[in-house]
């Protein structure tokens, strides 16, 4: 196996302070054809730019504009990996698949950097320390996602799915939504997980159970089935 990593520091300036977060790349995948299109199609520079990019647009959506708001996180690492799925995340740790990078029809780069953006809210979004339900996580994510203008055009239409914490694609439309009801009811319903979870966070912020919400939302794109 070839490894391949650069190391990249960008000073990020807060409200209160400067904050550091070194971003590093390491491409585990250079054997195969996935980590080469990678390498000529994406490349390492660009992958860190985005995952800066991406950071900063997270911490805006989530209103987190003092690194007291923040998760405490200092570095966050990229491995692009010989692997099946897309990517996933775990702890501060991204990695991506060769694979799907190899497979994917289209702009890989504009694909890649919505995943990217995807998958560095997990480094920074709140789990409600681990009570948050992970059709939300994954929909919270999807939502920056979606408001970055990443989104992929095998996703849902607006309305479509069968339940709220379905996940993915389906619960960030139900979000932005949520959010249109109340600008930046996103960032609060994340701020309120920092400590725990309860499906009473959408009472409180909009004042109906999120299966009302739920229904309304079907509703209005008339898709109530």
């Amino acid at each position: 196996m070839i490894m391949h990593a650069l190391w990249f520091l960008v000073l990020v300036a807060g409200m209160q302070g400067t904050k550091a977060v070194e971003y590093t790349v390491t491409n585990n995948a250079l054997t195969t054809p996935g980590g080469v299109r990678f390498r000529d199609e994406i490349g390492d520079e660009y992958a860190k730019q985005t995952l800066d990019s991406a950071t900063q647009f997270i911490w805006g959506i989530f209103q987190q504009s003092t690194p007291a708001d923040r998760k405490d996180v200092d570095k966050v690492s990229l491995f692009v990996d010989d692997m099946d799925g897309v990517a996933y995340t775990s702890n501060n740790e991204i990695h991506v698949s060769a694979r799907y990078i190899n497979d994917y029809n289209g702009d890989v780069k504009t694909e890649i950097t919505g995943v990217l953006y995807h998958e560095m809210v997990h480094v920074w979004q709140w789990n409600g320390n681990g009570q948050t339900p992970s059709g939300l996580i994954e929909g919270i994510a999807d939502f920056v996602r979606l408001k970055a203008n990443y989104v992929p055009s095998h996703w849902v239409k607006p309305g479509e799915g069968q339940k709220w914490d379905q996940g993915y694609d389906v619960t960030a439309r139900f979000l932005d939504y949520c959010d249109s009801l109340k600008n930046g009811f996103v960032a609060q319903l994340n701020n309120l997980t920092r400590t725990g979870y309860s499906d009473q966070f959408f009472v409180q912020l909009l004042g109906k159970s999120v299966d009302q919400l739920w229904q309304d939302y079907k509703a209005k794109y008339g898709n109530t089935a």
